[in-house]
């Protein structure tokens, strides 16, 4: 039913696409983020969450939407979204044709945040899944024992009269951090990357935290052991100069993997991921009850063969989709002067 094309991921019986890496006349999007949902198609459907931030980073553009569990039929092909638990409105894509159902994940966690709907495996016969952090070692902590961490590392900083510069992408690891940062303080400031997806989830609806935005005009006294949120591209970056003194911290899966850390000159890191882990690819493969399943974008050669080995028939599938959504609208506004980019 899904075949992989030149321009993405092919639904041939109902002739669009799911997640296009190039301009197409429909496309099915699973999320906002740049790597999954790029410029220049027709007609686009998502989640009605998803719709302002498409609107952020696209503009202006023909964009239809549902709501999870919501049918509609495309040329015979019954279509629903069923949540990710990725960021704040992904989705998963089932597809059924002739009593076949084959979902496509996007991008997924397993652990509610709280923020981005809690995920939900839907059964199928083929499975399209990610496979970022499908390696054994990534084994994640439950989210409040990482946002502990964090808020005493902001304490600490505090004491020590510091600002805490909290390095993640500015749509999904973001909100979250904000989230945990409300035991803190409410001293929070933002890049402006982190800035716009804000505004534009608070216009749309949604409940947040206050955040402010780091300007040139404000004085460096504003930012005295104030938390600043920003994206990895400002990591290192002349803009990083004006809260002096500053501790750094990257939110980041790979910061599992002490050598990510010393290799990014953070000086913490805290291993938060927007991703399902090892555990959480294998639990979620096994509850959909696929015959078969096809392995994108991360560690799809090693998580492909396990699925094989515990009698599951499994396959990779190339695919552009990677972990690049520091692209998004916004981050160009503060120029910073180098462009870096972290895995959830």
């Amino acid at each position: 039913m899904v075949i992989s094309t030149a321009k993405g991921l092919f639904c041939t019986p109902g002739n669009f696409y799911i997640d296009p890496w190039q301009p197409v006349d429909y496309a099915v999007i699973t999320h906002a983020h740049s790597d999954h949902a790029r410029a220049g198609s027709r007609h686009y459907l998502c989640h009605h969450h998803t719709k302002p931030l498409l609107q952020l980073r696209l503009g202006d553009c023909s964009i239809q939407t549902l709501t999870w569990n919501e049918k509609i039929t495309i040329n015979g092909v019954t279509v629903s979204l069923h949540p990710a638990g990725h960021i704040i409105g992904s989705s998963q894509v089932r597809l059924e044709y002739n009593g076949e159902v084959c979902v496509i994940s996007g991008d997924y966690k397993t652990e509610d945040d709280g923020i981005s709907g809690a995920f939900e495996p839907v059964a199928c016969h083929t499975f399209v899944t990610e496979s970022t952090f499908g390696l054994p070692i990534y084994h994640w902590r439950p989210q409040q024992v990482i946002f502990h961490e964090l808020q005493n590392w902001v304490r600490n900083n505090q004491v020590e009269e510091r600002c805490s510069v909290i390095i993640g992408y500015s749509l999904g690891k973001a909100q979250r951090v904000l989230k945990a940062m409300e035991e803190v303080t409410g001293n929070v400031f933002a890049h402006g990357a982190i800035w716009n997806v804000h505004q534009a989830l608070v216009q749309a609806g949604f409940s947040l935290p206050p955040l402010n935005r780091v300007l040139p005009q404000l004085p460096k006294e504003i930012y005295k052991g104030a938390v600043i949120l920003a994206p990895p591209s400002a990591l290192g970056s002349t803009w990083m100069n004006r809260f002096t003194p500053y501790r750094t911290a990257i939110c980041s899966g790979w910061m599992q993997v002490r050598g990510h850390q010393r290799r990014s000159n953070a000086d913490a890191g805290f291993a938060l991921s927007d991703h399902a882990d090892w555990n959480g690819l294998l639990d979620t493969v096994k509850a959909t009850g696929a015959e078969k399943v096809l392995v994108t974008h991360g560690f799809q050669s090693a998580f492909s063969r396990y699925l094989n080995e515990l009698g599951i028939a499994a396959e990779e599938l190339k695919t552009e989709y990677g972990d690049t959504p520091e692209l998004d609208a916004g981050e160009a506004s503060d120029n910073p002067a180098q462009t870096k980019t972290l895995p959830a």
